[in-house]
């Protein structure tokens, strides 16, 4: 290499040094008083995926309550009368359908999950264990209409039994906690649990 081409390679940087110089001053002087930071956004949104997930648990059982109930009948006759007694079983499960939830049901309020729960009810209208139904005593002939008779009896009895506003307020207190329990498995510590009327 020359020496004139070297003094030609020097001034070629010393001008682009110079024009650098010059655009960062010039950034510096469009920037003025711009000042940037660095943060992190720590809300958490929940999906689509989690809120089927929460949905495909279906039927979601909050308090369940056995009973008995003994129902008897008489029919009086001419020369006797016919007696029926029978001693039925049942189950009465009170949860919540969430595959029968509406749109929107669980939404994001800032950091806060807020989610619409239905309303607390029955779970399985034919709560009566027939296979455990015993006749107490038996006199006299009875007819298919005569049992069905005395079933719908006992399953009466037995909603108004346990289906009272104490075990009402019991299941959805249990379904609040719960609801709270998986919300905050998923990694959300804020929710509001509120159901439909």
């Amino acid at each position: 290499m020359t020496k004139e081409t070297l003094v030609r390679y020097l001034k070629l940087g010393a001008a682009a040094l110079l024009a650098l110089i010059l655009l960062v001053v010039w950034l510096v002087r469009q920037c003025g008083n711009a000042s940037l930071s660095l943060g992190t956004d720590d809300t958490i949104d929940i999906t689509p995926e989690q809120i089927q997930s929460i949905r495909d648990i279906g039927q979601w059982e909050f308090l369940s309550i056995s009973d008995e109930e003994l129902v008897d009948t008489i029919r009086r006759g001419f020369f006797s009368d016919d007696h029926l007694a029978r001693i039925y079983y049942g189950t009465l499960r009170l949860g919540a359908d969430l595959s029968k939830t509406s749109e929107g049901w669980i939404s994001m309020r800032e950091d806060t999950v807020v989610v619409l729960m239905p309303k607390i009810g029955l779970l399985d209208e034919r709560f009566i264990d027939e296979a455990r139904t015993e006749s107490f005593h038996e006199s006299g002939r009875w007819s298919a209409q005569d049992r069905e008779a005395m079933y719908q009896k006992a399953r009466r009895m037995m909603l108004s039994h346990c289906l009272t506003p104490k075990n009402l307020a019991a299941a959805q207190e249990n379904a609040e906690g719960q609801m709270r329990q998986l919300l905050k498995g998923m990694g959300f510590e804020h929710a509001i649990i509120e159901f439909q009327e």
